[in-house]
């Protein structure tokens, strides 16, 4: 080739040879892109909190699902017509029996009273006089001086009058207590509720107006239903049998309730009996109508497997799992049957035995068969398990 020719070509391979190691370099792992992500980063497995599961003797309880229910309830109804002048209580308020809840407009039983009281009087001289006229006539007929027909109609006039005289007083009682009426009182002891009727209001019209509703909540029931394989157990032992309330937002009462009685029936539909526990009651904290479950205590189960609360997890389809640390540090997701909540933890029912190591904090961004640097969780753990949601 000659030299001009060659010059003419000069630039064409020159840039056929630098890219030529262009794509060798980006084809070469960069040693800056190592050290910018940090050495083995990538291979640096998640730190982990584990611990072991442990076998303890824990109480075995049963959880049943309840209702609270008032031990009394009285409606205060106006049980004579007429408009409220005054209420009394402050809604909400804890009253005692007899307290004065409303007052009736009572002018117009006052009255009535007073009507009443004057017919008494009336009928009162009617009968003295007849008595008077009877014992002249019994006198008159002693000297012959009048007849026995005439001794009969004094008689009949004397009966009449006493007769008289009690309906009297009768209408005068009646009158007094229809007074009384007008003063509303609570039947019971309890916590009032709110008042359903207010001043100026027009009640008793034709029916027995409902004015506000009283329960009485200390004690209070508890009423649920257990299955009929675990009645023997609670009838048995009915007075030794301890029962505890767990409320709604899983807290436990702090006071142990009384297993009062059991049904003397199944219900057909559900298999099971219907029982009920007292419990105390004395800050009003427990209200009617709350949904409880209501703890029955049945004796320890031994050798329960035990793991902290934190540990189980629960998978979209609602299954209680766990992750299982293996000897080689890597993690396998097992689904278990977790039993009841105990103070040292969940009782795990099947799925994971004494000694097996779990993860309990930091097993968000694990995956099955992921390594990790396990540590020992640093959570006080108690070898105690009593009963506590």
């Amino acid at each position: 080739m000659s030299t001009s020719t060659l010059l003419r070509r000069m630039p064409s391979l020159l840039a056929v040879t630098g890219l030529a190691i262009l794509g060798l370099q980006g084809c070469k792992p960069s040693a800056e892109g190592q050290s910018a992500d940090g050495p083995g980063t990538a291979a640096s497995p998640p730190e982990v909190s584990t611990v072991m599961a442990a076998a303890v003797t824990v109480p075995r309880t049963l959880d049943l699902p309840g209702r609270l229910n008032p031990i009394r309830v009285a409606e205060v109804r106006a049980q004579v017509s007429g408009i409220i002048h005054e209420r009394t209580f402050e809604e909400g308020s804890l009253v005692a029996k007899g307290d004065v809840l409303f007052r009736i407009d009572p002018a117009i039983y006052r009255a009535e009273v007073d009507a009443k009281a004057a017919a008494l009087a009336r009928a009162e001289a009617t009968k003295v006089q007849a008595q008077r006229q009877s014992e002249r006539t019994e006198t008159l007929l002693e000297r012959q001086a009048a007849s026995a027909a005439q001794q009969d109609i004094a008689v009949a006039a004397l009966r009449q009058a006493e007769a008289d005289v009690a309906s009297a007083r009768a209408q005068l009682a009646r009158a007094r207590i229809d007074l009384d009426f007008a003063t509303v009182r609570a039947p019971i002891a309890g916590r009032i509720g709110r008042a359903l009727v207010t001043e100026g209001a027009l009640v008793g019209q034709g029916d027995a107006t409902k004015l506000a509703l009283i329960q009485q909540v200390d004690p209070i029931f508890a009423d649920f239903n257990a299955p009929t394989d675990n009645l023997g157990r609670l009838a048995s032992g009915k007075e030794e049998t301890e029962v505890h309330l767990v409320l709604p937002d899983g807290s436990l009462h702090p006071d142990a309730g009384r297993l009062l009685f059991t049904d003397v029936s199944v219900d057909p539909g559900t298999g099971q009996v219907s029982l009920r526990a007292s419990f105390p009651n004395p800050k009003v904290a427990l209200l009617p109508g709350t949904y409880v479950r209501v703890r029955v205590a049945q004796g320890t189960l031994p050798g329960a497997v035990i793991v902290p609360a934190q540990a189980i997890q629960r998978s979209s389809a609602g299954v209680a799992q766990v992750y299982v640390l293996a000897e080689d540090r890597t993690v396998a997701l097992r689904p278990v049957r977790a039993g009841a909540l105990t103070e040292a933890g969940w009782i795990v029912e099947d799925g994971l035995k004494a000694g097996e190591t779990v993860v309990v904090e930091g097993f968000q961004r694990l995956q099955p068969g992921m390594a990790v640097n396990p540590s020992p969780w640093p959570a006080p753990r108690t070898t105690s398990a009593s009963a506590k949601p």
